[in-house]
């Protein structure tokens, strides 16, 4: 397979997180969920999803459109590297905090796995 098509593939999940992210507000129904939570708390959860949803944006927008930059330059095997050192340590991280057994969870952990692959796969082709 081409690695450039691998590498929108990546885009296309990354964006597929920023997505998800900011829909977390309803998801989690976070207006009156977090409330819950201590002033300093709320701020940083909500804080780290935007900060998430910026990373994504950002490693999709290089996905797009330096593909051939992460092809073929040092700085590129590295960025690709510490992008898939994202995914496998989010779906260790799934285990370690996530521990609630429940169907989504399960999907959740299948797509980090699928998420790893497609970030191994330009590397290794």
């Amino acid at each position: 397979m081409d690695k450039t098509i691998l590498l929108f593939l990546c885009g296309f999940y990354n964006l597929a997180f920023a997505v998800f992210h900011v829909s977390f507000w309803n998801i989690f129904k976070w207006k009156e969920d977090l409330k819950k939570n201590s002033i300093g708390n709320r701020a940083i959860i909500q804080i780290l999803n935007i900060r998430l949803i910026y990373i994504f944006l950002l490693m999709s927008f290089i996905y797009f459109f330096y593909p051939s930059q992460l092809i073929e330059t040092e700085i590129g095997f590295v960025l690709l590297i510490g992008f898939l050192m994202f995914w496998i340590g989010r779906t260790f991280e799934q285990f370690i905090f996530l521990r609630v057994k429940s169907r989504m969870v399960n999907i959740l952990t299948i797509v980090f796995v699928l998420g790893i692959i497609i970030h191994l796969l330009p590397i290794i082709i």
